[in-house]
């Protein structure tokens, strides 16, 4: 089935271009537009979307909107296309319901990526994003991020239940029983995650998930 896309931003030229990327696409139906963060919710009325594109920025899309837009509609899901923003403002965003999150500066393969795992559900967050949220360091332009890749990854909510579950040293069968799944499953998941994060072994994952900040430092059980 078709994924049912609304974009919102105020500027002609970037509608025209988030368009003129997604038009071709198959799997998408571009239903409708907004300029202004107040049609937005008529237009999810009327268009009934499955994900909206968004500028959160030009619209001025805070956390208390995206809360009463996904209150209004908790099927609808909501990628946000920006320019740089602080970690703090990120963190609101999607703490407030935003499922993924790009910059303006990311490719069409990477836009079509995100809309495809935010409408299953998947967060996405292209790499810069990523770096923002989960460097020590203190990013305080788009300037200062220059040298970070803007590959995305996307990790669903059942592959980070089993990510903490692999760092806790469970085995493939006790993951299994826990989340009452076969081995199978738990072994397809097990690949898919470590092809997502380009390692080759559980220790990967393990390490990925502590550098990266993915899960807390309190949900592993390391020994000093």
């Amino acid at each position: 089935m078709a994924i049912r896309i609304l974009i919102a931003d105020n500027s002609v030229i970037v509608r025209r271009g988030l368009q003129s990327l997604l038009a071709n696409v198959e799997e998408f139906i571009l239903v409708g537009e907004c300029v202004e963060k107040n049609e937005i919710q008529e237009q999810i009325l009327l268009k009934k979307p499955d994900v909206i594109i968004a500028d959160t920025s030009a619209l001025n899309i805070l956390a208390e909107d995206i809360k009463k837009i996904k209150k209004s509609n908790k099927k609808v899901k909501i990628l946000a296309i920006t320019g740089f923003l602080a970690k703090s403002e990120f963190k609101k965003t999607l703490d407030a319901g935003v499922t993924s999150f790009l910059l303006k500066e990311c490719d069409r393969e990477e836009i079509i990526e995100a809309v495809i795992k935010t409408e299953a559900g998947e967060q996405f967050l292209c790499g810069k994003i990523a770096e923002i949220l989960t460097s020590d360091k203190e990013y305080k332009s788009a300037e200062s991020l220059k040298a970070v890749s803007c590959a995305g990854f996307g990790i669903t909510e059942r592959e980070m239940e089993i990510v903490q579950l692999i760092s806790e040293g469970l085995s493939n069968k006790q993951i299994a029983d826990k989340l009452f799944l076969s081995t199978h499953t738990v072994n397809t998941h097990r690949k898919n995650i470590m092809c997502k994060l380009g390692v080759n072994n559980t220790a990967g994952v393990v390490m990925f998930a502590v550098k990266n900040r993915l899960l807390e430092p309190n949900q592993f059980l390391f020994s000093n």
